[in-house]
């Protein structure tokens, strides 16, 4: 059974174990259930469509990137919702330009990012 719960649903794919760490537990505490992950190919293998209400994937991370691990949620289900974290400005202006350029500049988020900023971001993109 596969029942929406009444907390939003949100998946953390960073590479950095303390930033996921760091957002999951603000995510948490403002309400959010959060699954994280540190590694983008286990993400993948626990994925499940029609559950997350917002991935948040880290663009630079080894074995698999972000906009990788992207192509292939939105295979699963190309209805979730998705935005991208981001600390190099040149490593976002490359894919952007490249292949994502149709995506909305306004679906990555810098890195790093505060609390307030991070609950403020998440909630606009996911319409709360």
């Amino acid at each position: 059974m596969n029942e929406k719960s009444e907390r939003n649903r949100i998946l953390v794919v960073d590479d950095e174990a303390d930033l996921t760490l760091f957002y999951r537990l603000s995510l948490e505490y403002h309400g959010f259930e959060v699954e994280s992950f540190n590694d983008s190919r286990k993400a993948l293998s626990n994925f499940k469509p029609n559950y997350y209400d917002l991935a948040i994937l880290d663009i630079k991370m080894p074995n698999m990137d972000g906009f990788e691990l992207y192509r292939k949620i939105k295979e699963i289900d190309p209805n979730v919702k998705v935005c991208f974290l981001t600390a190099s400005e040149l490593y976002y202006k490359e894919f952007r330009e490249k292949e994502y350029n149709a995506l909305d500049k306004d679906l990555f988020i810098r890195k790093p990012i505060g609390n307030d900023e991070l609950i403020k971001e998440i909630k606009r993109l996911i319409g709360d």
